[in-house]
């Protein structure tokens, strides 16, 4: 094993040139013992044309202010909201991309990686440290590197899987001691309560479950309480599953693969979770493009992939990372979990939205927003989930969608879409039978 030795952050970032690009790992591990000394070097004047590649960092992003123009250049393979009103004022962008090639992209040569910055757990008596709670492409931008700069940190957990890395993968480490970002989770709602309860009545004993972080998550989870043997193959999970883990009801008794142990990309949730995945051998912490390869996702039964939308028309098509022309979040995985669970033997993808924004606007519309981006078309469409009850999309057609999904918009809106379809479809539209029968 090599000997290690720390340089100072400032010494560290010294390695990044002008024209580099720089991968940042993500979400809770973000690295900002390394970025703060990275920024001072531009603010200073000895960088130019740096880009700065990630999925999505948390805190203070400094470097994508109009202050850094021409000197750093923020590609994001997901729009955060820290980042979300620099990338729609112009000072960094989005690369489209579905979650599962983030890594496709540096591994092929695409997005050529000139340092690498991450944050890991110390070293152990082997010489291993761990990504902790964020291998996503972070792993695809060590092995591809010129140069890797690892802060090490007592505060990240020693996550199994893909997440060991040797430390002579890494060239220069820091010393830095800094809570991983942590996510709270804000009360539920009515609305996302019986969202919950709508969609939980879809999830069956031994389904495999796909979801995200935040109020619709939280909801499902917190209605399969008396549910058996649930399995967890996610791109990534937050507090919302443990409770269930320590009733028994997640226990991965029946999936295909990787039996027993839930299976993430990375991580996001509050000090409970992480110290759930220290040196927690059920769970694998693996590349995004393991965990988000639809022939991996095929390979279990049951995969119920829970995931949300900005909007969706009435013929079935789901806007999840625009409004209109303005950029608000990413393509993720949401592709990689419908076609991998519409795959699956027994699966079910859900689009699970609340039936109008916060401002009352209905999200299930006539036509999508100009400028809207279509992240998965009609035709990937299964079940649609609202507070106002679940159908299923797949094998209908554009008729008897409208007709299914006004019945699950809110009623204030459902006049204006049964007029928006008569339109559209002419006289025709009223013969189409009743859709509780559909």
């Amino acid at each position: 094993m090599k000997q290690i030795k720390y340089v100072s952050p400032q010494e560290a970032v010294k390695v990044i040139k002008s024209g580099d690009r720089v991968h940042l790992s993500s979400v809770a591990v973000t690295p900002h013992t390394l970025i703060k000394p990275m920024v001072e070097r531009g603010r200073n004047g000895e960088l130019y044309d740096v880009k700065i590649q990630h999925i999505h960092i948390e805190g203070q992003v400094d470097y994508a202010n109009p202050e850094f123009e021409g000197i750093f250049w923020g590609e994001q393979f997901f729009v955060a909201g820290n980042m979300r009103k620099q990338t729609q004022a112009g000072f960094a962008d989005y690369i489209p991309v579905f979650l599962s090639e983030t890594q496709k992209l540096i591994r092929d040569g695409y997005l050529k990686v000139n340092v690498a910055m991450v944050m890991v757990s110390p070293p152990d008596k082997h010489g291993f440290v761990s990504l902790g709670t964020s291998v996503d492409a972070t792993l695809a931008a060590i092995e591809c590197a010129d140069v890797v700069i690892a802060a090490v940190n007592p505060n990240v957990p020693r996550c199994w899987g893909d997440a060991m890395i040797s430390i002579d993968m890494i060239d220069i480490f820091v010393e830095d001691d800094i809570p991983l970002y942590a996510h709270g989770n804000a009360p539920l709602t009515d609305i996302e309560i019986q969202l919950g309860k709508n969609v939980a009545e879809l999830i069956e004993d031994g389904a495999c479950l796909q979801m995200g972080i935040g109020g619709i998550p939280n909801a499902v989870l917190a209605q399969l309480g008396n549910h058996k043997d649930l399995g967890v193959h996610t791109e990534m999970f937050s507090d919302g599953i443990l409770p269930l883990v320590e009733k028994g009801v997640v226990t991965g008794k029946y999936k295909n693969i990787e039996k027993g142990k839930m299976v993430a990309s990375f991580l996001m949730g509050t000090k409970a979770v992480y110290d759930f995945v220290d040196d927690n051998p059920m769970v694998a912490m693996m590349d995004v493009g393991h965990t988000n390869n639809v022939a991996v996702i095929r390979k279990l039964d049951k995969v119920t992939a829970i995931n949300s939308a900005l909007a969706i028309d009435l013929t079935g098509q789901v806007c999840a990372d625009s409004i209109g022309t303005k950029h608000y979040s990413g393509v993720g995985g949401q592709i990689d979990f419908i076609r991998g669970a519409g795959h699956s033997k027994g699966g079910k993808p859900i689009i699970a939205i609340p039936s109008v924004t916060n401002k009352g606007v209905s999200k299930i519309s006539p036509t999508l927003i100009e400028g809207s981006g279509v992240v998965s078309t009609r035709s990937n469409m299964h079940w649609v989930v609202t507070e106002y009850g679940a159908v299923n999309l797949y094998g209908k057609t554009l008729q008897e969608r409208a007709r299914l999904l006004t019945s699950i918009a809110h009623p204030d809106h459902r006049e204006a879409l049964d007029k928006a379809s008569f339109e559209r479809y002419g006289s025709h539209f009223h013969f189409v039978k009743d859709s509780s029968r559909l």
